[in-house]
C-alpha cells in the first residue's frame, strides 16, 4: 500500500492531530478508513473537505502524511 493511500485513509479517520496516537492505532484508523470506504472513497472524501474546508485540509494533511509515513 502506497504512502498516498495510508495519508488518504488516515486523513479521513477520525483521530485527531491533537490526540497522541500509538503506531497502532495510526494503523488501526488507516486500515478501518479503508475497509469503510476503499481506496478511492477516502479520496473521494479527501477532495471533498480539500473543496468545502482548504483551510484546515491543508493542515491535517500534512498530519497525515507525517504520520503515515512515520506508521
Amino acid at each position: 500500500m502506497t504512502l498516498t493511500v495510508r495519508a488518504e485513509a488516515l486523513f479521513v479517520s477520525a483521530l485527531q492531530p491533537s490526540e497522541k496516537c500509538s503506531t497502532a492505532q495510526l494503523r488501526a484508523a488507516i486500515e478501518t478508513s479503508l475497509e469503510m470506504f476503499g481506496p478511492a472513497g477516502c479520496a473521494q472524501r479527501l477532495a471533498a473537505e480539500f473543496g468545502e474546508h482548504p483551510e484546515t485540509a491543508v493542515p491535517r494533511m500534512r498530519w497525515a502524511l507525517e504520520r503515515a509515513a512515520a506508521s
